[in-house]
């Protein structure tokens, strides 16, 4: 299934896409595509729904696709590829930060510039979302508390997150950084998360044109390396890491303008459009 929500920000209401890629309302079925609608129960039920017997939608905005997200973790120089093309190392355990969950929008929202920002960037990632409880799991029983995969634009402030002191988490966390979405793709639909094409281009060029197969970690162990620390709950977001391609990685270095316009996608996942805009 693809699940989403859509209406005005902070007035989404569930959907899902039919077989013709038609978006049907759920509203009748699920308060939100959040908790309990996303267990491995939960989502058995909506499976069981007849789509054609839903009311169509005539969708303007698509709001993030995963509501109650309590973390949005992220997961650093994941991709072998891109820790090349910044002269960084792989690192020989995951590195793990926080992106604030004020940072979510829409995944055709606009990207705000921060005040004093100049050195805005793009990621696109491969998220994970947790549908059930998950601590101190093995990796072997790690997907049984996936609800599915999502397509996240992991923007990001260079100079806030490398040269302004401390973790990485303020230069990751500015509001709009965080686009999601269109869909929450239920896990069934997605045979290998770790083969999946994805890219991103700013105004028409592509910078970005790689592969989650060049990942370091994969789904499975990130999830099980992740619940030895925190529990993960449902609505938990895991941002995975980013092939080759971002502005930092240029020569010379690119990066966001107001005005510019970034597209980008994954395999099987859909895409995204965001206009910047000065913050």
């Amino acid at each position: 299934m693809k699940l989403l929500r859509y209406g005005p920000a902070g007035q989404e209401k569930p959907g899902l896409v039919d077989k013709d890629g038609q978006v049907r309302d759920l509203s009748a079925h699920v308060k939100d595509i959040a908790g309990e609608a996303i267990s491995p129960e939960g989502l058995k039920k909506l499976a069981a729904i007849d789509a054609a017997s839903l009311p169509l939608v005539n969708v303007t905005r698509y709001g993030p696709c995963v509501a109650g997200t309590g973390k949005f973790i992220c997961i650093g120089l994941n991709y072998s590829d891109h820790a090349a093309e910044t002269g960084a190392k792989v690192p020989p355990e995951p590195i793990i930060f926080m992106k604030a969950t004020s940072a979510i929008v829409g995944p055709n929202d606009n990207v705000e510039i921060p005040r004093e920002s100049l050195k805005t960037d793009w990621e696109v990632e491969l998220g994970v979302v947790i549908g059930k409880h998950a601590k101190y799991v093995s990796e072997d029983k790690a997907l049984d508390h996936v609800a599915g995969y999502c397509l996240i634009n992991d923007v990001s402030e260079r100079a806030f997150q490398a040269e302004r002191q401390g973790q990485w988490t303020k230069g990751k966390s500015c509001d709009t950084f965080g686009p999601t979405g269109p869909w929450l793709v239920t896990k069934d639909e997605i045979a290998d998360p770790q083969n999946l094409k994805m890219w991103l281009e700013v105004n028409g060029h592509r910078y970005q044109n790689g592969t989650s197969a060049t990942m370091v970690y994969g789904v499975k162990y990130l999830v099980s390396y992740l619940s030895q620390f925190m529990s993960l709950h449902p609505g938990d977001i895991i941002s995975t890491g980013t092939p080759p391609g971002v502005g930092l990685g240029q020569k010379p270095n690119v990066f966001l303008k107001a005005g510019d316009v970034i597209t980008l996608g994954i395999e099987g996942l859909g895409e995204q459009r965001q206009e910047v805009v000065q913050g």
